[in-house]
């Protein structure tokens, strides 16, 4: 098995080419440090956001405004996770530096596992049960998702639910999230009983 780390510029250039690059390809981690680095972006630290990449709020007169911090990796995310899907292999997300700010990694692990990662590395055990919680798809999301997949048992037509539409396009997210829920539940006796699996 090959697992590949994206940590140059050149690499994300390429992502797509290096997911297909083997049949033994196995999956892909973002490494931010290095590839921090190698992009020439101005911070110090291991993945996650940084407090002066951000966006301000509109102005409303004379009134303060609010900076919002993003998030700097989504979009390198996004691409690798493009590159992973197409290529059949598994994307995690890589690292988060500072193991003492749990809610900060909790956010950026939940950013990439939204974004289509399955799973991250971590640097303390303090981020294991942190990334066991958010790489678990969330109980309500399972629920509703199994009444899409029974309403619509082919994935096809529309219906409504709970006054909202479905369709093939979220009948296809649904089973995204069930498949998920079936592994976890597979390995987790408690989300099983929760998922109702």
């Amino acid at each position: 098995m090959i697992h590949a780390i994206l940590e140059t510029a050149l690499g994300v250039e390429n992502v797509a080419a290096i997911a297909q690059a083997s049949p033994r390809m196995h999956g892909m981690s973002l490494g931010p440090a290095d590839l921090a680095a190698s992009r020439g972006m101005k911070t110090t630290r291991v993945g996650g956001g940084h407090p002066f990449y951000g966006v301000l709020e509109d102005a409303r007169g004379e009134a303060p405004r609010t900076l919002f911090q993003q998030d700097l990796w989504h979009y390198t995310v996004a691409r690798m996770v493009d590159a992973c899907q197409s290529a059949g292999i598994k994307a995690f997300y890589g690292p988060f530096g500072d193991f003492s700010d749990s809610a900060a990694c909790e956010a950026q692990f939940r950013n990439a596992f939204l974004l289509g990662c399955v799973g991250a590395w971590s640097l303390h055990p303090s981020q294991i049960d942190i990334a066991k919680a958010v790489f678990s798809p969330d109980v309500t999301e399972v629920l509703f998702a199994k009444k899409i997949l029974a309403a619509m048992p082919d994935g096809t037509g529309a219906v409504m639910i709970d006054g909202k539409m479905q369709d093939d396009a979220t009948w296809k997210q649904a089973k995204v999230i069930v498949d998920l829920a079936k592994r976890v539940a597979a390995k987790d006796p408690v989300l099983a009983g929760q998922y109702g699996l």
